[in-house]
């Protein structure tokens, strides 16, 4: 590993370390949408584009598509990619038949690696963003966080040739100004349910105990393939919620007949 990638996965890491602390302390003091909360509200998916989840087409052949209202449906969500273990993870889902919502990292990671991100598209993932370089946006000016998402956005466009619909902020952080910037580049913002806080541990025992304990119907997981502990755990996961009844799906997947509504936060 490089000293460079060192350096930026303890940035992040210790960045995702502080955001967890904030929430279990202080929550999320902000206005939120439930998937039930979307599906009750549906709004027409008329883009039936690969990799978008969006309309009942289901992402891998010789599956059938989940209805939510009825199916116990999670979803299996990635930041901060794509790594060096992103291929495997790929691997994996594809053997499972598991759609994921990758919410990716642009100056050293989708263009770093743009061949995976061209397959996670093809392949019938949802691809998200998750700002140029992770800084909290909630600290940035307007024009600096269009700069964080508008750059990401033109870099998977130019890989995928699709803008992603969803974004996901560093550490959960945002305001205002944030959800003003995201609804002008027709961006959801995505948080989560369930975090196994990867960033500090490469025991994927412990990893997989963590998100299995709290995992619920619409729940959203929060995982990072960027770390060593991760994808080993990513097996076990599928297989145990698989086990206790749950059908993965894409966050899009999770909202229908809704769609992501742009600036909206949706949240279990």
């Amino acid at each position: 590993m490089s000293t460079r990638t060192r350096r930026t996965r303890s940035r992040v890491a210790t960045a995702l370390g502080a955001a967890s602390l904030a929430l279990l302390l202080g929550g999320c003091a902000m206005e939120t949408t439930s998937p039930a909360d979307a599906r009750k509200n549906p709004v027409a998916a008329d883009d039936a584009r690969p990799g978008s989840g969006r309309g009942l087409k289901a992402p891998f052949p010789g599956t059938e598509a989940a209805d939510c209202e009825k199916a116990k449906c999670i979803a299996l969500t990635f930041d901060a990619g794509p790594g060096k273990d992103t291929p495997e993870l790929l691997d994996l889902l594809k053997k499972e038949k598991v759609p994921a919502t990758f919410f990716l990292l642009g100056k050293n990671h989708v263009l770093k690696h743009p061949d995976v991100v061209r397959r996670m598209a093809a392949e019938g993932h949802e691809v998200a963003n998750h700002t140029w370089t992770h800084r909290r946006l909630d600290q940035l000016s307007k024009d600096e966080i269009r700069e964080e998402l508008g750059r990401t956005q033109d870099a998977i466009a130019d890989i995928t040739g699709d803008k992603p619909r969803l974004m996901r902020p560093p550490q959960g952080r945002i305001n205002d100004d944030v959800t003003a910037v995201s609804e002008e580049l027709g961006l959801s913002q995505v948080l989560w349910s369930a975090t196994a806080k990867d960033f500090s541990t490469t025991d994927s025992a412990l990893i997989r105990k963590r998100i299995v304990d709290q995992a619920g119907r619409d729940g959203i997981i929060l995982l990072h393939d960027i770390y060593d502990g991760t994808v080993p755990a990513v097996p076990g996961i599928i297989a145990e919620l698989k086990k206790r009844g749950y059908t993965f799906v894409t966050v899009p997947q999770l909202l229908l007949p809704g769609a992501p509504e742009p600036g909206t936060v949706y949240r279990p």
